[in-house]
C-alpha cells in the first residue's frame, strides 16, 4: 500500500510561498546547487499536508517515496519485541524515507505527526530522474545518511523545536512578559520572534491586504473559518522559516486562538503559578486532553516561584494531574533560572554526571567549583552512589562554598562506621548513612522533599535487585531514593521501592553518561569519573592468613607489610567491575571528561575531606587550563516581537 493512501495534497500553501519553501530548503540540504536542480525537484514534488496525529508511514510498509518535511514535526515510532518505543523527532528541513528508496527494504519505523505538518513527497520515479539529472542529489542523500549514522548515539533524543506555545494554565501568570524574557535568553542560539493573536492579525493584514480585508484578531484567527485557516497556513510556514524560535502566546481561557497554537506547537509549555491550587486548568482540559497519544506534542509543567522562595515543594501534585513530559523550576526575576530555560529549549544545556566512588566522591565538589569559576552553568545532574549524594548537593543550586559547608557538615562523622555485629542482611548497619542523608535532605531541601522538588532536574541510578535490571529515578523520595543508589550490595543493606528491593546503581552504570546524554535539552555533557585505571600489582605468591593479616594490621601504617583492601573495599569494588566495563564507552560520550588522580585516597577515607576535594579542584583547573571549553559569550540581544 502506497504509505500516503489517507494523506491529502496540500492545497493552503500559495504557489509563490510553496517555491520559495522549496527552495530554501532544498540549500539547506543539498548546499549551493545549480538553478535548474531546483526546478526540476519543483516540477516533481508533490506537497502534503498531515493534520496533528495522521501517520506519515508505518514500520514494515514498502517504501515508495521520500519526503522533505516543510513544516511542522514528525515523531519516529519503532516497534521491538511487542513494544513501542520513541526514536527520536523530525524537524522541519529533514529528509526522511530516504533509506527505504535507496536499499528497496521496507519502512524501518512508524512516522506520526505531532502537529499540523506539510511535507514535499518524491517517488520512486521522480528520484530516479533526478539521480540523473544531478549527481548532487545523491550526494547530498549519502551526506545526510552518514551523519544520522554518525551522531545516532552523540545527541539529544529529542531535536530543538522550533515552534513552542506558552499557555498560562493558572491565574497571574504574565504570558507576554514570560514571552519576551524568554526571547531574549533564546536569541542568543538564533533568530526568535513571539507572537500573540493580536500581531497575527496585524501579520496577516501586512502580508495581503486585499486577502485579509476585514480581517480582524477575531476572524483571523477562527479555527473554524477554512478562508482564515489557509490564510494563517500560508504565512505562518513562511514565517517560521525566517526564525529559529517561535512563540505562541496563548491566552488566560481556551478560544480559537489558544487552539491553533495547540495546534501548531512543536512543545507545549504550561506556565504556572507555583502557589496556585494544581487543577486542571480549562485550557489544557479544551485542547489537551485526548489528543492522540502517538502524535501529542510534549507539555513541558513551568512552574513559577516567587523571587525568595527557597526552595520548591510540592511539585508532584502538580505532575500527578498532567502527561508531562518534563518540568522545570523558574524564580520570577531570576535570569540565570530563564537562561537555563533557554538552554533546555534550544537543547544547548549542560548535564553534568557524577561517578560512585566512596569518599572519593568528595572531588565532585572540587570539580564544580571550578566549573563555576570558569563560567560554566550546570543545568541538569545526575550520578551514581556518592555521585548521586553530590549531584543532589548541586542541584539545590547552592554556590560551591555554601555546597563545600553542606557535605562536610552532612559526612562529619563516618558514615560506614556501624558495623552489624549480626551480618545478617550487610557488613554496616546503614543507619548513620540514613541519618546523615534525612538530615541533609530536610535541612537544604525540605521535611520529604521529592526529587522533583529540586530547582535543577535530577536523576540517580540504581539496581533493581527484584528484576535485575538498571533503574533510573526522576521522581520520587529523594532521601529513598539517595539511600538506594549508594545501597552498596552486601555492605550496606537495600531499600525498598514500591515493594521491590533496589541497591547501589554502580552495579549496573556506576557512570551513567549514557542517561544524562539521553535527556531532554541536552547539548553538552561534563562527566567526573573517579575510577583509576592504574592497575595495582600484589607482591605476594599467595594469600596470608587471617592471622597474619590481623597482626599486620596492629602494626603502624608506613610498616605494614600487605597492601590488600578489606572486605568492605574488596565488597564494594568487587559490585563496581561490570560498571567499570563500561568505562571507555561512557568516557566516548562525554564532551569534557575528569578524572581526578586520588590513587593515595581509599573508598573509605571519609575523614580526607579537604585534601579530596583540593585534589579534585585542582585536577579540574588543570584539565580546564587546556580544554577549548569555553561559555557562551554573554550578548545584549532581544527577540523579536511580531509587532
Amino acid at each position: 500500500m502506497p504509505d500516503t493512501e489517507s494523506i491529502t495534497p496540500c492545497a493552503a500553501i500559495d504557489p509563490p510561498h510553496q517555491d520559495d519553501l522549496l527552495r530554501h530548503y532544498l540549500l539547506t540540504f543539498m548546499g549551493p546547487v545549480d538553478t535548474s536542480v531546483i526546478d526540476a525537484v519543483r516540477e516533481r514534488a508533490h506537497w502534503l499536508r498531515l493534520a496533528g496525529g495522521e501517520t506519515l508511514m508505518r514500520q514494515g510498509d514498502p517504501g515508495d517515496a521520500l519526503y522533505l518535511l516543510i513544516s511542522g514535526r514528525l515523531r519516529v515510532y519503532i516497534e521491538e519485541d511487542g513494544e513501542r518505543r520513541v526514536v527520536r523527532e523530525i524537524s522541519r528541513g529533514e529528509v526522511v524515507g530516504e533509506m527505504s528508496l535507496i536499499t528497496e527494504a521496507p519502512r524501518s519505523a512508524t512516522l506520526v505527526a505531532i502537529r499540523d505538518s506539510v511535507l514535499v513527497r518524491l517517488n520512486r520515479d521522480a528520484f530516479a530522474t533526478l539521480q540523473q539529472h544531478s549527481p548532487q542529489v545523491t550526494l547530498a542523500l549519502t551526506r545526510k545518511i552518514i551523519e544520522r549514522w554518525r551522531t545516532e548515539h552523540a545527541i539529544s533524543a529529542m531535536d530543538r523545536p522550533v515552534t513552542m506555545a506558552l499557555l498560562p494554565v493558572s491565574d497571574g501568570v504574565d504570558a507576554a512578559g514570560f514571552a519576551q524574557a524568554l526571547a531574549r535568553e533564546l536569541a542568543r542560539y538564533g533568530k526568535v520572534a513571539w507572537l500573540d493573536e493580536a500581531a497575527v492579525a496585524r501579520q496577516l493584514v501586512a502580508a495581503s491586504p486585499c486577502a485579509a480585508k476585514g480581517t480582524n484578531a477575531t476572524n483571523a484567527t477562527n479555527i473554524e473559518d477554512e478562508a482564515a485557516q489557509q490564510r494563517w497556513v500560508a504565512w505562518f510556514d513562511e514565517f517560521a522559516a525566517r526564525h529559529d524560535y517561535v512563540l505562541l502566546v496563548g491566552d488566560a481561557r481556551p478560544g480559537g486562538w489558544t487552539q491553533r497554537c495547540t495546534r501548531h506547537a512543536d512543545e507545549i509549555l504550561l506556565l504556572a503559578d507555583a502557589k496556585a491550587q494544581p487543577l486542571l486548568h480549562p485550557t489544557e482540559a479544551a485542547f489537551l486532553a485526548g489528543r492522540p497519544q502517538l502524535a501529542e506534542a510534549a507539555e513541558i509543567l513551568v512552574l513559577l516561584h516567587d523571587a525568595g522562595t527557597a526552595m520548591p515543594s510540592a511539585t508532584a501534585r502538580w505532575l500527578a494531574r498532567r502527561p508531562v513530559a518534563d518540568h522545570v523550576h523558574l524564580r520570577r526575576g531570576h535570569a540565570g533560572d530563564m537562561a537555563r530555560l533557554a538552554r533546555i529549549q534550544a537543547r544547548q544545556a549542560v548535564g553534568l554526571v557524577l561517578a560512585g566512588g566512596g569518599a572519593r566522591g568528595f572531588a565532585h565538589l572540587g570539580v564544580y567549583r571550578a566549573l563555576r569559576e570558569r563560567g560554566i552553568e550546570v543545568d541538569y545532574v545526575g550520578g551514581t552512589s556518592i555521585g548521586a549524594i553530590m549531584a543532589a548537593f548541586i542541584a539545590t543550586d547552592q554556590d560551591p562554598e555554601r555546597l563545600q559547608a553542606m557535605a562536610r557538615t552532612a559526612f562529619g562523622r563516618n558514615p560506614t562506621g556501624d558495623y552489624a555485629l549480626l551480618p545478617l542482611v550487610s557488613l554496616i548497619k546503614g543507619r548513620r548513612l540514613r541519618g546523615l542523608v534525612a538530615r541533609a535532605v530536610a535541612a537544604h531541601v525540605g521535611e520529604g522533599a521529592a526529587i522533583e522538588d529540586l530547582w535543577k532536574r535530577f536523576f540517580c541510578v540504581t539496581t533493581n535487585y527484584s528484576r535485575a535490571r538498571e533503574v533510573v529515578l526522576r521522581r520520587g523520595d529523594l532521601t529513598r531514593s539517595l539511600l538506594s543508589s549508594v545501597a552498596i550490595p552486601g555492605a550496606l543493606p537495600p531499600v525498598l521501592i514500591d515493594g521491590e528491593l533496589h541497591c547501589d546503581g554502580g552495579t549496573f552504570n556506576n557512570f551513567p553518561v549514557d542517561v544524562m546524554r539521553g535527556a531532554r535539552g541536552i547539548g553538552k555533557v561534563i562527566g567526573v569519573d573517579l575510577h583509576t585505571s592504574r592497575a595495582r600489582r600484589i607482591e605476594l605468591d599467595e594469600m596470608p592468613s587471617g592471622w597474619a593479616m590481623l597482626l599486620d594490621r596492629l602494626r603502624p601504617r608506613r610498616r605494614r607489610r600487605y597492601r590488600l583492601p578489606g572486605p568492605v573495599s574488596l565488597l564494594v569494588n568487587s559490585t563496581l567491575l561490570y560498571s567499570l566495563s563500561r568505562q571507555r564507552q561512557a568516557r566516548g560520550l562525554t564532551d569534557l571528561y575528569f578524572n581526578p588522580p586520588l590513587e593515595r585516597v581509599g573508598l573509605l577515607d571519609w575523614t580526607r575531606f579537604e585534601l579530596i576535594v583540593r585534589q579534585g579542584y585542582e585536577h579540574a583547573i588543570e584539565v580546564l587550563g587546556s580544554s577549548a571549553w569555553a561559555p557562551a559569550p554573554p550578548r545584549p540581544v532581544a527577540g523579536e516581537p511580531a509587532q
